[in-house]
């Protein structure tokens, strides 16, 4: 019990509902979007737990959660089928029984008459029994709703489907504004930037930020969040009872823009083609890509953005030394004397491709993926990158690790990261 005057914040767990979680069969993805989304509410996060479809087992989970949390959102386990146990686990815990509900019914029929079904399947009625006193949250996109039920101790369990999409939109367009409400005036939405960084390793990010802040950053806390395409850093303050700590989270992200300079990229995605895309634009610049080792991967990252047409003209495959040769002009002699893998074949590549299309910027890409045909000169995830603009070229060397498919998607980010760091160094001027 507190004796502060101040509204404590209030705490949420979530509870994951299904024996494919737990086999591994399903990456529990509701549960970290919904942690993320409760915690821009401003709720503090106790615990996440994934629960098999057990009615024991879920009702145990939730006995220990609601000693910690003001509110338990729970996914899974509201379809028709037997495995689906939720719905009835939590009726017996609370003590509810469960009643049919007409509204909920009525949907249903209305779903199924629009299937061209004459009635409900009698297994699929289950999902219109509603534990006594719950509050529906209609399910535009699926046939089982969401529920919400308070507990006799004051705490508070919200029942949504597993299926992502139906559990986004309820989340969205119902619980969001239903929290909201119900924990008005104690709710403090955290704070937080994030700084976008590449070809840097997680390692050395650390250090440079514990450099720039050697006594700590106050209130402001971190995270270092990495995949294949970089490092996210997530800097997160919670507001005071006024509502302050943006000046806080300006002043350290300032701090660490000027500190991590070389490489940060601004995306709200946080895709770094999205990025350059943005840069390519600015300055009225096309693009085209040959690419060998990465097998179009940076082709498909650049057009998975709308209006992209706008930027790049296109892209080459070409795999072979004979693709090399007959598509982008690469020299037989070069390859010869250089191999495939090399400097200056790279370099061809992006002069090569570059004209071809007319572009007025190149990207080569060529290198040894693996898991074989590395040799002790160039080892597997040996790869040459190279640019070309306007008559001028650039190129580097890079050794990825990891498998086949970490060294391909980390070339294509590394391909992306020099273009657009050219782009970005030249600082707004349109050469296109």
């Amino acid at each position: 019990m507190t004796t502060s005057l101040e509204p404590t914040v209030p705490v949420a767990a979530v509870l994951g509902v299904g024996d494919e979680l737990l086999l591994g069969a399903t990456v529990d993805t509701n549960g970290s979007w919904l942690a993320a989304g409760l915690s821009d509410l401003g709720f503090r996060i106790c615990r996440r737990v994934q629960v098999g479809d057990s009615e024991a087992v879920i009702a145990g989970a939730l006995e220990e959660l609601l000693r910690e949390a003001d509110v338990v959102v729970v996914t899974g386990g509201l379809g028709p089928t037997p495995d689906d146990r939720t719905r009835d686990a939590v009726a017996r815990f609370l003590g509810r029984p469960l009643e049919p509900h007409a509204q909920v019914l009525a949907d249903l029929e209305a779903r199924y008459r629009a299937r061209g079904m004459e009635g409900v399947p009698p297994m699929a009625r289950s999902m219109a029994l509603v534990p006594a006193g719950a509050r529906v949250l209609p399910n535009p996109r699926g046939a089982a709703p969401g529920l919400a039920l308070d507990t006799p101790r004051g705490g508070l369990v919200v029942l949504l489907p597993g299926i992502p999409s139906e559990m986004r939109e309820l989340f969205l367009e119902e619980v969001r504004p239903f929290l909201l409400a119900r924990f008005e005036g104690r709710l403090r939405p955290l704070l937080q930037r994030v700084l976008h960084t590449t070809g840097i390793p997680e390692s050395l990010l650390a250090e440079s930020v514990q450099r720039a802040f050697p006594q700590g950053m106050g209130g402001v806390s971190v995270a270092f969040l990495p995949d294949l395409q970089g490092v996210r850093v997530r800097l997160v303050v919670r507001p005071d009872e006024e509502g302050k700590g943006e000046e806080e989270l300006d002043r350290v992200a300032d701090t660490l823009a000027g500190v991590l300079a070389g490489h940060l990229y601004t995306s709200p995605s946080g895709d770094l083609a999205e990025a350059l895309g943005t840069a390519l634009k600015a300055r009225g610049a096309t693009l085209a890509v040959a690419e060998s080792c990465t097998g179009g991967l940076v082709c498909r990252r650049l057009t998975d953005w709308p209006g992209s047409s706008e930027y790049f003209l296109g892209g080459v495959v070409a795999y072979s030394n004979q693709a090399k040769r007959s598509l982008l002009g690469v020299g037989a002699d070069l390859l010869e004397e250089k191999g495939a893998v090399s400097r200056e074949v790279a370099e061809e590549m992006a002069r090569g491709v570059a004209w071809r299309f007319g572009a007025s910027v190149g990207i080569g890409i060529t290198g040894i993926a693996g898991p074989g045909g590395g040799t002790d000169e160039k080892p597997v995830g040996t790869v040459w990158i190279a640019g070309w603009w306007q008559g001028e070229v650039r190129a580097r060397r890079e050794r990825f690790g990891g498998g086949r498919h970490e060294v391909r998607e980390r070339a294509a980010q590394s391909a992306l990261h020099l273009v657009y760091r050219w782009m970005e160094e030249s600082g707004g001027k349109g050469r296109g």
